[in-house]
């Protein structure tokens, strides 16, 4: 939907979701460390917050694919990519909920969630931001999704993980100068854990087309 040129200035709720390296980085969970596929820990978001953004125009579509936004303490804004407040671009963008929707990509660095919002009076019907998120990279390293980056919303091939007790792993860089030094490393995906080479010590659940992570101990 596009948003408003009226005088009532759209705005637009974004959360994060997923872990961010960059203030807010916390390692990505959900593997279970016993031989099984592990899902979500317990009570684990790994996410920080953006209270508030403001749309600010640039683009029809607020957040849309291949524009920016900025970083901030409390809020994330939408600004024109060469601008120096430029910190994230948008490489996909979906209506619904994550959990509802397409995966992002691979690498992606972190989610951004976007809060329906729908002005009381919008004069040509088109102000209103619809529930969605954004999947973003960041312009400049550190890039967290990247295999062994230590994050991001996905866990992929390349990823380093570690013990975190009660049979869950947490992603960590694999370079080892996170403050938990990586145990793990996935080294391939595969639709069934029956397919992983017989040095796998760990199985990794990815999601998609080929669900499995094969992980052999580093």
């Amino acid at each position: 939907m596009r948003l408003g040129s009226s005088a009532g200035v759209v705005w637009g709720l974004l959360v994060l979701f997923g872990a961010l390296l960059t203030g807010c980085q916390s390692p990505s969970a959900g593997v279970a460390e016993d031989g099984r596929l592990g899902g979500p820990a317990s009570g684990t978001t790994a996410a920080g917050s953006a209270p508030v953004t403001r749309p600010s125009g640039y683009g029809a579509v607020f957040l849309a694919v291949d524009e920016c936004s900025s970083f901030g303490t409390t809020s994330f804004t939408e600004v024109p990519c060469a601008g120096e407040r430029a910190a994230a671009r948008v490489v996909a963008r979906h209506d619904g909920t994550v959990r509802d929707g397409p995966r992002c990509p691979a690498t992606t660095d972190f989610v951004l969630h976007i809060s329906e919002q729908r002005p009381a009076s919008d004069e040509d019907g088109d102000g209103a931001v619809p529930q969605g998120y954004a999947c973003m990279r960041n312009l400049q390293p550190p890039h967290p999704g990247d295999p062994g980056g230590g994050g991001g919303p996905r866990t992929i091939v390349g990823d380093c993980v570690y013990s975190s007790g009660d049979g869950q792993v947490r992603e960590t860089n694999c370079d080892g100068k996170d403050e938990q030094e990586p145990e793990y490393k996935v080294t391939e995906a595969v639709t069934r854990r029956a397919d992983c080479p017989v040095a796998t010590a760990l199985y990794v659940r990815l999601g998609g087309d080929r669900p499995v992570g094969c992980a052999r101990p580093l």
